[in-house]
């Protein structure tokens, strides 16, 4: 159990962002910081642990209302 929570030090909180692919890198970078600056702040974590991931999806396998992005109207 001790190695358990070494990897748990080193490596929490783990963020996994899934969103639809079309964001700078740029873009990223900022939701990254924002991320990692809340939970430094309200939950205490340490900013070297906190690992951002992002899991970019194209339109056609991204479904919400039981719909494909792909087959939804743009916004207006």
């Amino acid at each position: 159990m001790k190695m358990n929570w070494e990897l748990e030090k080193v490596f929490m909180p783990l963020v996994q962002i899934t969103m639809l692919a079309g964001r700078t890198a740029d873009q990223k970078r900022m939701i990254a910081k924002r991320v990692t600056d809340a939970l430094v702040e309200e939950a205490g974590a340490r900013r070297e642990a906190i690992v951002v991931a992002f899991h970019e999806v194209s339109k056609e396998s991204y479904a919400s209302g039981g719909e494909l992005m792909i087959d939804k109207a743009p916004a207006k």
